[in-house]
């Protein structure tokens, strides 16, 4: 598919506020040095009462010693600060981490332990990341006209909740920002017009808000602009929702009356703020709906739509194809770059294609640093000098980093665990793509399950077939997102014992591997629906060694091959599924629930 073009709106139609926005980049990447060396000391002044520091030798002075703090405070993985945290999470108010009281708990999707990283904040990281989503229309109304003339179908959703023994809420970041005042009262501005109504986005039942969302999109159609959700996974989750459920919501079009399973008071009376009887809508929907084909039903149903904006960078590139489809091609825009740690930057070219997505730091938002891969692989995860980090404005054009950041929060010379390449400068500020996930196999929506997590998971469900004197002789896996819910999928090659193996001992195995991953991974399954029943595919004896026949064919040295822990779909997923002799399902759901274990700090397994 030939690029859009850019287009880049006269000077004259820019509003006040966009020029302000536009100023702000130019002027922070243009002295990108300087604003970083502010915001080091802001970040040591504001939390020089940090025992943390005070720790590591950063005696608390008034004038703040940045050089002090590259040479004496060290890079850290969360497992190092854990212990802190927990005293913050089980109520001790003292400056342990940060000068100013922690607000929340900010719950991450990487893992420690097979359960949620607890990530502290304080009320002013709120406005430092509505600062960055102020900044996204401005830069996307360079490239698209008329923006301000319609509504964007953004499917929005929040997650569940809980309290640390110490009584902080502990919940997602978007969720976070969503219950916000940044969110809920923010002013009205023509370029960031929603369908969805904050009720149906607060809704923490998953069926009634994305109904609701897409009822309301589906009655405002043509005044949509643009849709959207965070990741890929969730906005095709909405389509295939949509494919199930539209005869149920043509029918409310129809007759202007809501689906009584929607219960929840506050949604009803939203939705019935623009819900009206509409037999002819409801007909030019159900015309489109019932085609034989899907493809293009975004810009069907949304005829006026842009473009399509969700992340598809890293993990989510597998569902680029099926955008494709439903969209009929249009642009997919992945405009921001943010984590539960702190919020990064932005795409400043956001029209540009999926594989060329590069982020521009924004360098307010924290202080930067960055590890080369190389030192990253050889040191065996110890402790750095400050020799082996480079500051933001210092990295080389084409070469790998893992991000590390210090922030307002307290959070020092943390690694993020993103190895990300430079792909160029906005001035003196490097922008970069996003290579990967450090350590993580599989992913479907928004879990990371390492190779660690996985092997240790397949090794207990392995057990279930002692009684039948069957071994596994090698495994390898996928994340399939070829339907929709995604799975992960087992390609088990087995010595059989004496006795067949049941199949329901298989799909035991399933459930045991999915009970032995972590909580985002169960919370996926069970609570939000994002992930479907985990598979094993049994294949003939034999199949590694084609499998490795294979890659030595590729030029893989025989000396160094090992059978990967994970592939991607294409040749080597073809060469398994054609030696595929039977398939097993996870039987039903695994245990989950909204409580952390590790967040005690002794080991009862009490909850919060």
């Amino acid at each position: 598919m030939p690029e859009p073009p850019k287009l880049v709106l006269p000077p004259a139609v820019v509003p006040e506020e966009h020029r302000q926005a536009l100023h702000f980049i130019e002027d922070v990447t243009t002295n990108a040095d300087l604003v970083q060396r502010r915001v080091l000391l802001e970040i040591l002044s504001q939390n020089a009462p940090a025992d943390y520091l005070h720790r590591h030798g950063l005696s608390g002075a008034a004038v703040p010693d940045p050089d002090a703090f590259k040479r004496l405070v060290p890079v850290v993985t969360y497992e190092d600060l854990q212990p802190d945290i927990l005293r913050i999470a089980h109520g001790d108010t003292s400056p342990i981490l940060s000068g100013r009281p922690i607000s929340e708990f900010l719950t991450s999707s990487g893992t420690s332990g097979g359960e949620r990283k607890l990530m502290p904040t304080i009320d002013d990281e709120l406005d430092r990341r509505s600062l960055l989503y102020s900044l996204l229309m401005p830069v996307m109304s360079q490239f698209v006209p008329g923006l301000d003339k319609g509504k964007g179908m953004y499917l929005l959703f929040v997650k569940s909740e809980a309290r640390t023994p110490g009584g902080l809420v502990a919940r997602p970041v978007l969720t976070s920002y969503y219950k916000s005042r940044h969110f809920l009262s923010r002013p009205f501005d023509p370029y960031n017009v929603y369908t969805s109504p904050n009720e149906a986005i607060l809704c923490p039942d998953s069926y009634q808000s994305m109904y609701s969302q897409l009822l309301c999109g589906l009655i405002q159609r043509t005044q949509v602009v643009r849709v959207g959700a965070v990741f890929a996974s969730g906005f095709i989750r909405a389509i295939r929702f949509l494919e199930k459920h539209w005869p149920s919501l043509c029918r409310d079009i129809r007759t202007g009356e809501l689906n009584p399973d929607i219960t929840d008071r506050a949604v009803r009376e939203a939705v019935a703020r623009v819900l009206r009887p509409g037999p002819e809508l409801a007909l030019q929907i159900e015309a489109e709906c019932r085609k034989g084909s899907w493809q293009g039903i975004i810009s069907r149903l949304w005829p006026n739509t842009k473009y399509v904006d969700v992340i598809v960078t890293g993990a989510m590139a597998q569902y680029i194809p099926t955008l494709d489809f439903y969209s009929d091609c249009l642009p997919l825009t992945c405009t921001m770059y943010a984590s539960s740690e702190c919020y990064f930057g932005l795409n400043l070219d956001p029209m540009c294609k999926p594989s060329d997505v590069s982020y521009t730091l924004i360098p307010t938002m924290a202080y930067f640093e960055f590890l080369p891969i190389q030192k990253c692989s050889d040191n065996g995860g110890k402790e750095f000098d400050h020799h082996d980090l480079v500051d933001l404005v210092n990295v080389k054009l084409g070469q790998e980093y893992e991000l590390v950041v210090t922030t307002y929060a307290g959070l020092y010379r943390y690694r993020i665990g993103d190895v990300l390449r430079v792909a160029g400068f906005k001035n003196k500020a490097p922008q970069f793509n996003f290579i990967r996930r450090k350590n993580v196999a599989l992913s479907i929506d928004s879990d990371k399950t390492d190779e660690v997590e996985l092997h240790a998971a397949v090794g207990n469900a392995v057990n279930n077939l002692e009684p039948f004197g069957a071994s596994l002789v090698e495994y390898t896996s996928y994340a399939d997102t070829s339907s929709i819910p995604g799975h992960y999928v087992l390609f088990w090659e087995l010595r059989a014992g004496g006795t067949p193996v049941p199949p329901s001992v298989f799909e035991d195995c399933c459930l045991t591997v999915e009970e032995s991953l972590n909580s985002v991974y169960r919370q996926g399954r069970v609570c939000d629906k994002s992930i479907g029943p985990l598979e094993i595919r049994v294949v003939a004896e034999g199949t590694f060694d084609k499998l490795m026949d294979y890659a030595l064919s590729q030029g893989a040295s025989i000396n160094q091959y090992k059978a990967p822990r994970c592939v991607r779909p294409g040749p080597v997923v073809d060469l398994l599924d054609g030696r595929v002799k039977s398939r097993f399902f996870s039987p039903k759901c695994p245990k989950w629930r909204p409580g952390h274990k590790q967040w005690n700090m002794d080991d009862d397994d009490t909850g919060i």
